[in-house]
Formats: structure tokens, sequence, C-alpha cells
């Protein structure tokens, strides 16, 4: 063991062990921290047993075992914990030395804390870490972004630790995003996206379980399919697994007897009132944030059902071809997905001053991250193509994509309504499409509207300006 340890990290739960124990699978020595000790004792005696680390049970003893300068991670809840850590810290640390905040925090907290270490001379770091614990252990995705100075003296660690992708598989899901909650923000979208993602794929299954009737094996098969194709994803292989899963007691399968109601930490709920400061219709994350609100109502959800009535009945054409329109709508529904995403970021960069490079960004979710995919690959191509892309739907390949799954896309939402099977996901996708597409939309008569009760002005068609009118003594007398 050497005198000084390369790394500390304080938070023993299992996305800090995991963690802990990839940086070490990578050659560093570790120097780790729990607030409560016998944690750190039972992962000396436990995981870490024979490795390289060294197990502290004080703030003073972890920074005492590190070298300069010294790089300091906070895998701990986000919010007070996380400014407590940092209070304590900053004594204890000399100029120079870096504080690392791997939480899913919210980005003007890293904007904040990232300018308050700095004014101590020290440096911060803000990043997102994506892949759960399966991610942590053998190679997440990481959005790190804060106090540039402190990226090159954590690159060696966190592109070791990062997953892998490329034809060698050699190139890091790790880059510098940007200053001060760069990291965090884009990691934030990520994690939108992803809610998005997750409830097209419930809404695919749904379609395929209700309107074709569907058996769990069935779904296997459909699923399996879709995973060798366009719709190639960590989200699509999960859910094929789950509908092979049977339950040990009742023999049934297992996804049939978990309770329809969704929980959620906060990340898609951030990512949609974000979009509405700026101003930008990131629809299908908050569809998919209101469709776990509602999957939450289930007591209710249950007395409605004995009472409102609607459509019900299977689909009665061809099922093969149905089954290959919902994947066509599935991957039109979700590059519109991933485009609003990618608005969103270009508008945040803009409103915060952030040099986000979005073609890199795609790789960063290329491999470990929850919403890795194929896909992605088609992304980076597009802004290598064209780095001022406006919107991902006007990139030739995604274009060409949705133009051909038009008709397919338009046959699950109108199949859907007529058969009374919720998609708002699916649905919300395709009138984002037409209303982007659209040169002209009525909200000329919306602004009519607010400026007849509010005076709130509006511009012409016809000439320069800003107007109002007296709409009240121009309009027509009533018969």
């Amino acid at each position: 063991m050497p005198d000084k340890c390369d790394f500390g990290l304080v938070g023993l739960a299992v996305m800090g062990e995991n963690l802990a124990l990839n940086i070490e699978s990578r050659g560093y020595s570790v120097a780790v921290f729990n607030r409560t000790t016998s944690k750190v004792d039972d992962f000396m005696a436990g995981r870490a047993k024979g490795k390289n680390f060294v197990g502290c049970h004080s703030l003073e003893e972890l920074i005492a075992n590190l070298a300069a300068p010294r790089k300091v991670m906070l895998m701990v809840k986000a919010g007070p914990a996380v400014d407590a850590f940092i209070e304590t810290l900053i004594p204890l640390l000399a100029p120079g030395d870096v504080i690392i905040d791997g939480g899913n925090t919210h980005f003007t907290e890293t904007e904040r804390r990232t300018e308050y270490v700095e004014s101590k001379g020290l440096l911060y770091i803000g990043t997102g870490v994506s892949g759960g614990e399966e991610g942590a252990l053998k190679g997440p995705s990481m959005m790190p972004g804060g106090s540039e100075k402190a990226w090159p003296l954590v690159k060696p660690v966190f592109q070791a630790i990062s997953a892998k992708v490329g034809p060698n598989g050699d190139i890091p899901c790790c880059e510098w995003v940007g200053p001060r909650g760069a990291g965090h923000y884009v990691k934030m979208v990520h994690n939108g996206i992803e809610y998005g993602d997750m409830q097209l794929i419930c809404e695919a299954y749904w379609m395929l379980k209700l309107a074709l009737g569907l058996s769990n094996d069935e779904l296997y098969d459909v699923f399996a399919e879709w995973n060798r194709g366009e719709l190639d994803s960590y989200l699509i292989e999960i859910s094929r697994d789950i509908f092979s899963v049977k339950d040990d007691e009742s023999g049934e399968f297992l996804v049939d007897l978990v309770l329809d109601t969704a929980g959620a930490k906060g990340t898609g709920k951030w990512m949609s009132q974000l979009a509405l400061d700026l101003g930008v219709p990131s629809t299908l994350v908050t569809q998919a944030v209101y469709a776990r609100s509602l999957s939450a109502m289930k007591d209710a959800r249950v007395r409605a059902s004995k009472t409102l009535g609607g459509p019900s009945g299977t689909y009665q054409g061809d099922r093969d071809e149905f089954i290959e329109q919902v994947r066509q709508a599935l991957y039109a529904s979700k590059i519109c997905s991933y485009a609003q995403g990618y608005v969103q970021m270009q508008a945040a960069a803009a409103e915060h001053d952030w040099p986000l490079q979005f073609g890199p960004i795609a790789l960063l979710w290329r491999g470990g991250c929850i919403i890795r995919a194929v896909f992605l690959e088609r992304i980076k191509d597009a802004f290598d193509a064209d780095p001022g892309l406006e919107n991902l739907l006007l990139a030739p390949y995604f274009k060409q994509a949705v133009e051909q799954s038009q008709t397919a896309w338009r046959n699950v939402v109108t199949t859907a309504v007529d058969l009374g099977i919720p998609v708002p996901a699916f649905a919300a996708a395709l009138a984002y499409y037409d209303s982007y597409r659209s040169a002209r939309l009525p909200a000329n008569l919306l602004q009519a509207q607010r400026d007849y009760f509010g005076a709130h002005t509006y511009h012409r068609v016809d000439k320069e300006g800003t107007f109002h009118s007296d709409w009240l003594r121009l309009r027509k007398p009533p018969e």
C-alpha cells in the first residue's frame, strides 16, 4: 500500500461502494469514509479485503491519507448533506485540491457550489454518473462539469473507470462537458430522455398486449427482434428480459404481478420545469412525468374504472403488420424525444453560456448509461455533419426515418384512440412533429384573444411593428 492514496471517496452506499471498487480495479489506491463508520469497517472486511483501500473513520483521516492535489468524491444524498460535507472539507484541503459531487444534483446547486468552492481557492466538479449499480461497478457514463482546471486532475481516473465504446472499445463515455453546472444539466437531460424512452416503450408494450393480445412469451420474441434493429438499446434489451421472468412462488410471469404505480426521483420533473422556464417544448418528458403521476393514482383509477365508460376491443387488422407499425411509431417518437432533449440543451447552453459539444455528448451516452443505444451514433454523425444543427428532425437520416414511419405512426395513434388505449407520449411526439413542420399555427387567434382581454399587443404578417386593437369596438355586433 502506498503512503498516500490516489483518490478519496465519501459515502459507501451501493453506488459509492461500487464506484470505489471500480476505481481500485483500474490500478488506483482509494481512501474511503462513511459517516456511519461501521459501514467502513464492514466494507474493509468484506468487498475491499485484500485490495488497495484505506478505511477512514473521519474526514481528517481521509484527507491525511490522500496524495496532493487531493481528489475527494462525494457519493452522498443530494441536498444539504453535500453542503455539510463541503463546509467540513474546505478547512482540511489546500489550494488546488478538488471536491467532486457525484450525486443527482440540481444544476443550480452545482453552479452555486462551484463559485463558492473556487472562492476558497479549491476546485469543484459536479458530475453526472449514469448506469445504476452495475454501471458504477463495471463502467458508467460520466458527465463532469465545474472548475475546468480540475479536469486534467481527474481525467485519467474518470476515463479509466467509465464505459468504453467504439470499434476497438477504447473510447471512454466520459468527457468534459462545460463550466459550473453544465455536467449536472446534461445528466438531468439524460434522465429526462430516459423518462420519455421508458414511457414510449411501455405504451408500445400496452398496445401489443391490449390491442393484439400478445402473451409474455410473444412479447419477448417481439422485443428480441426489435433489439436486433434500429431500436437496439439497453432499455429494449431489459424489457425483453423482463417478459421472460417468472415468480419463484407462484410460477406466474413476474411483470404481471408488479403493481402499476411508477415512482420517480425528480430529475424528469426538473427537466420539464426548466423547459418551461426556457420556453422550449419538451413535451415527451412532461407527458412521461404526468403518466407516472397518473399511475400513482391507483385507488382513484380503480374507482373511476367502475364508473367511466369508453371503447374497448382488439385490433382487427393484420397482426404482424401492426407489430411493425408499433415498432415504427416507437422509433419515430423516440427521435422526437431526443430532438426535444437536444433543443433544450441548446437553449440552456445559450442561457448559461456553456460551450456544450452536442455530438460528443451523444457519445457519452453510447455506453454505460440507461439510454445507451446504437441510435446515439446517428446523433453524433448528425452533429458532426452540421455542428449548428437546429433540430435533429432536420438531419437527413432522422428526417427520412420519420417520413418513412409516418403512416404507421399515425395509424398506431389512431388505433389507440379508437380502442381507448392511452398513448400520451406517442400522441405528444406526433403532435410535436406536426406542430414543428407547420409554417403556421393557430397562435394568431390566441394572441388576438390576449390582446382583446388584456391589451397584450400583437405583431402582423403584413407589416413591421407592434399593434393593439380595440377589438370590442371593431367587432361585428351580435344579432
